[in-house]
């Protein structure tokens, strides 16, 4: 890779954001890239807001990505991914969990892909909660999930066996086999 790579992880406060952004870190420098990554606001606030920037390729300079630099967005939760549009140039693809915190007043879902039908880039919804609940019997790891289907169908430039050590290196070993489960499970779907 020749470019700097600019992705944008959000979700809300409880989600697992700090733990992908960890990963992410861990497999890009296991890639041999140089890395950097900043937590921006909202991480002490189960249920509030959480956006964190991860910049990774040869040479990083700063962890902040500007407007319309960003070439991946994941979003644990689709209200978020709808507040990081503001964001999004031409190339932004978007990989969002088809998953919506229980706020009062808040949009469907139905009402959040509608507005997303009305921007032309990439989309990918994935049900990672609903498939992680029902093969693995726990949807906390939809977020291992969904970096598998970003590997999987080449959304970030990271190797398979790179993330897989970054799960063996940071994910504690009574966690580690179910985390490792999600990421392939992924790959099947």
């Amino acid at each position: 890779m020749e470019k700097t790579f600019n992705l944008i992880i959000n979700g809300v406060g409880g989600q697992g954001v700090i733990t992908l952004l960890s990963l992410i870190d861990e497999a890009a420098l296991i890639d041999g890239y140089d890395v950097r990554s900043s937590e921006l606001h909202g991480l002490s606030q189960r249920g509030g807001s959480v956006e964190t920037h991860v910049r990774f390729g040869p040479k990083v300079n700063s962890p902040l990505i500007s407007n319309g630099q960003v070439d991946l967005i994941i979003s644990l939760e689709m209200l978020e991914a709808l507040r990081e549009t503001s964001k999004m140039g031409r190339q932004t693809r978007f990989l969002i969990n088809e998953f919506l915190s229980p706020f009062q007043g808040s949009l469907s879902i139905d009402e959040i892909k509608n507005q997303f039908n009305k921007i032309k880039n990439e989309l990918h919804i994935i049900p990672a909660s609903a498939a992680c609940k029902e093969k693995l019997g726990n949807e906390v790891v939809s977020t291992i999930y969904l970096l598998g289907y970003a590997v999987h169908k080449n959304l970030i430039p990271l190797k398979k066996e790179s993330v897989i050590k970054a799960i063996e290196n940071l994910v504690p070993e009574k966690y580690r086999e179910l985390n490792i489960k999600a990421f392939n499970l992924s790959f099947n779907d």
